[in-house]
């Protein structure tokens, strides 16, 4: 079974990690994997914030070169990496200052996170594609701050097994398993009797499927609680972010599927709750603001003033709760079913969920079609329970043809 977080953490064996002021000669140095998206970006306003403790030492886009560009300037890093051709060239031809060097193409990610000078690496590409650069930075031993569920809904064993191994670190950085992770400090893992991942509910939190059966991806992109990427927020939509999420804490926690649960709290002012054996509950509350689980990645064990929101305790009313509604969302229980199974259905959920989505903010699959879709490749894919990373490769492949495939045999 994979090894807990809990017992990864060195805050969890009582031999804290090196304060802030310890690290990097004063500084954590940072490479950010997908410094243009909007945990990236976010990401960069935290270190902005906090000089004296964190430096980009390195950033990573894929093809957005213009925004990279502005960042490099910015922040001067040591590195700077794209994946994307047509970006690598146009980047070829920019100045970019004296100190930086330009590592093109995805071997410069590997180079980048295993450089001795790099103390974090946050990896927030978004899809499978962020599964490299976390590997990468585990078999070098750094510590992981995983923005990036897909690598553990893949591949979580395995990504795991690999931290216990070369003594890394995985730190979440999405706000419910953060707050889970937060909330774990307080108590020993065997104490744990479950957690509650909370979900806002998303744009069409209270519809029936009948009224979402029409429903565009204009609408399905106005998120009422949280600013993401179009991947994440129509994720959010059909509730498949909770779904990955489930995957996700199962492995990283070392939980199993029936130790958690789901719960509707549209004001997203509580993250998660972690429930004990004697009944406590734990939980950890502050405003959707992305930038608190990010700085807490950075910079633990230790807490500073950063620039997250604080609550206006003063303003704050009524906290509403709701079951979710499976019947009409019905990527939920994927996810639970994908938990308790395992093996290959992680690889297989998230591609075609991924592919499914593609085809919806394209206008060629409706919106309830999306976990359709997901239910159909994984009910047809060839079961593996142990597989291999190159096996979790190919299925990938294999699921992203299988959505079209279906979509095409349904039309």
């Amino acid at each position: 079974m994979a090894q807990p977080l809990a017992t990864l953490s060195p805050f969890r064996q009582g031999a804290l990690l090196p304060s802030t002021e310890q690290a990097a000669g004063g500084r954590r140095r940072v490479v950010v994997l997908g410094s243009t998206g909007s945990i990236g970006t976010s990401c960069l306003d935290v270190i902005a914030h906090l000089p004296d403790r964190l430096e980009a030492w390195g950033l990573c886009a894929q093809a957005n070169w213009e925004a990279l560009r502005e960042q490099v300037w910015q922040f001067q890093p040591a590195v700077v990496a794209l994946t994307d051709g047509e970006a690598i060239r146009q980047m070829s031809r920019q100045t970019l200052p004296g100190r930086t060097r330009f590592l093109p193409g995805a071997d410069g990610i590997g180079t980048m996170v295993a450089d001795p000078e790099v103390d974090v690496v946050l990896t927030a590409i978004v899809g499978s594609a962020g599964l490299h650069g976390t590997w990468m930075a585990l078999e070098a031993g750094k510590t992981v701050a995983v923005a990036n569920k897909e690598t553990l809904v893949m591949a979580g064993p395995l990504v795991m097994d690999l931290a216990r191994r070369k003594s890394a670190q995985v730190l979440p950085v999405d706000s419910e398993h953060s707050a889970v992770f937060q909330a774990l400090q307080s108590g020993r893992r065997d104490e744990v009797k479950r957690v509650v991942l909370t979900a806002s509910g998303g744009p069409f939190r209270g519809k029936r499927a009948a009224e979402l059966a029409d429903v565009t991806a204009e609408q399905a992109l106005r998120h009422p609680t949280w600013q993401m990427g179009p991947k994440i927020t129509i994720d959010s939509a059909t509730l498949m972010n909770k779904a990955l999420e489930v995957i996700e804490a199962r492995w990283l926690f070392d939980l199993e599927a029936d130790q958690i649960d789901v719960i509707i709290h549209p004001e997203s002012i509580i993250h998660s709750f972690v429930e004990f054996k004697d009944g406590s509950v734990l939980a950890q509350l502050s405003p959707p603001d992305m930038r608190l689980p990010i700085q807490y990645a950075l910079t633990f064990p230790d807490r500073v003033d950063g620039p997250a929101r604080r609550l206006n305790w003063s303003e704050l009313g009524s906290l509403k709760f709701e079951q979710p509604d499976r019947e009409t969302f019905m990527a939920l229980d994927l996810g639970f079913e994908v938990a308790r199974k395992g093996g290959t259905c992680g690889a297989v959920l998230n591609a075609a969920n991924e592919a499914a989505v593609g085809l919806f903010l394209k206008g060629e699959l409706r919106f309830l079609d999306i976990p359709r879709a997901c239910r159909a490749a994984l009910d047809h894919h060839d079961f593996s329970p142990r597989p291999t990373l190159a096996e979790l490769s190919g299925i990938d492949r294999w699921a992203r043809q299988e959505v079209v495939r279906w979509k095409t045999a349904k039309s």
